[in-house]
């Protein structure tokens, strides 16, 4: 399975986590990984519900989640931001 490494940053704890997430995945999926991946990760200091969502860093925009990670053009270094 191909996976591509990005850069999540998360506000509520101005860090920024590295994370492979799959290349083929839809992001509705690859979204739950990330939030149980960042949960872990801040030893439980973030958390999320249905409302956490992901979206570029660079710009804001709020990312497709019906679309592969693949279709969205995410790829190796890509900054995301989990709000």
């Amino acid at each position: 399975m191909e996976k591509v490494l990005v850069d999540i940053f998360v506000p509520v704890l101005n860090r920024t986590f590295e994370v492979f997430i799959p290349l083929r995945s839809p992001m509705h999926e690859v979204l739950e990984l990330i939030k149980k991946a960042v949960t872990e990760l801040s030893d439980g200091r973030m958390t999320v519900d249905e409302n956490t969502t992901l979206c570029y860093r660079t710009d804001g925009t709020i990312i497709n989640i019906n679309l592969s990670v693949y279709e969205l053009g995410i790829k190796n270094g890509s900054k995301l931001m989990l709000i």
